[in-house]
């Protein structure tokens, strides 16, 4: 585990390297980078596809320290904060995966560093962006006392973030930052149009086939499961693997 431009990475590296870039895996919110690709298999068998991969932990995940305010976690700052990771590992361009956040910061790096990003896939992306539902204030006030949230998303999202211990106010900060710069889809900018992947029970990613016809033809395949399910599955793996390959 290395920092990089903030972040906590690890880079995995083939036995018989392919040629191809190297590939970056964005892990979902509450979750991070071991849980959603490492542990899943996903970047073993990127790997032993003889590809190169950087898998860092998300501000307030994983191994990567809490954002000291909601303006370290706009989607922008996030997409930059990724962006140095692959300086540092000194990807000059590079293919990019991501799952549920993973996928919506993917597009923003995407859109703020078109001529970086070759493939890329966008799993469990929500064409909506469910963060602007939460009402913030009370979502820090049930993570600095435990005061209720009378909204009911707003307290599953309190849940979730509480459920994690001391790492909660940075997550809140993460909500915030994220609320205040929601996704809004637009054209797509980078080199190759990206594939979407959806579970077929992921309510969360209702509307995303209008979002890739849109774009042009974009890629869309359903695989089997619920939104927490899809990325350790193998038809998920599967896909990403093929849509990446060179």
């Amino acid at each position: 585990m290395r920092d990089r431009g903030g972040l906590a990475a690890r880079t995995l590296t083939p036995a018989e390297p392919a040629g191809a870039p190297p590939v970056l895996l964005v892990h979902g919110f509450g979750s991070d980078g071991a849980t959603d690709w490492i542990d899943t298999g996903t970047a073993a068998a990127l790997t032993g596809a003889g590809r190169t991969v950087v898998v860092p932990d998300l501000p307030g995940h994983g191994d990567s320290p809490a954002p000291r305010s909601a303006a370290e976690a706009t989607a922008p700052a996030l997409a930059a904060a990724l962006l140095a990771v692959m300086d540092g590992a000194g990807a000059a361009s590079f293919d990019i995966a991501g799952y549920s956040l993973g996928a919506r910061l993917a597009w923003e790096v995407a859109a703020t560093a078109p001529d970086r990003v070759e493939r890329s896939v966008l799993g469990g992306l929500s064409p909506a962006e469910p963060f602007t539902a939460v009402d913030v204030d009370a979502l820090h006030r049930a993570v600095a006392d435990g005061t209720p949230c009378a909204d009911p998303f707003t307290a599953a999202i309190a849940a979730m973030v509480t459920a994690r211990g001391d790492r909660a106010r940075g997550l809140a900060l993460c909500v915030e930052g994220l609320r205040s710069t929601p996704f809004a889809g637009g054209p797509w900018n980078a080199k190759v149009l990206p594939v979407f992947v959806v579970g077929e029970n992921d309510d969360l990613t209702r509307g995303i086939g209008d979002l890739a016809e849109g774009l042009g033809g974009a890629g869309l395949v359903t695989v089997p499961g619920a939104h927490h399910e899809v990325p350790g599955g193998a038809r998920f793996r599967e896909t990403l693997l093929d849509a990446l390959a060179r």
